[in-house]
């Protein structure tokens, strides 16, 4: 008897698998190494990761990724405005009376 193909994911299965990424997953997504993404956890820092499941994989959400990418550009000067010190007016100095 010859094996059946399995059923074609439906599109709310495979946005929940896409939804929850592992390590590697998310360092793949992110472009870094898992060794990075365990040491910031370690560390307490990076984007937000929990435990999942009955061995407590680490997994990260596709969304808290891309929420974490977006404080990263706005922290960094070069991309928010609001954070450049050159996109301000002069800084005077003030005369001394000497």
């Amino acid at each position: 008897m010859p094996a059946r193909p399995l059923p074609a994911p439906t599109s709310s299965s495979a946005s929940v698998r896409t939804a929850f990424l592992t390590v590697k997953d998310a360092a793949d997504y992110l472009g870094l190494s898992p060794h990075t993404l365990y040491v910031w956890r370690h560390r307490r820092q990076g984007p937000p990761s929990f435990r999942m499941g009955p061995r407590g994989r680490v997994m990260y959400r596709r969304e808290a990724l891309d929420g974490w990418i977006r404080e990263q550009e706005q922290a960094d000067s070069r991309s928010n405005p609001e954070l450049n010190p050159l996109s301000g007016a002069p800084q005077q100095r003030s005369r001394s009376a000497a």
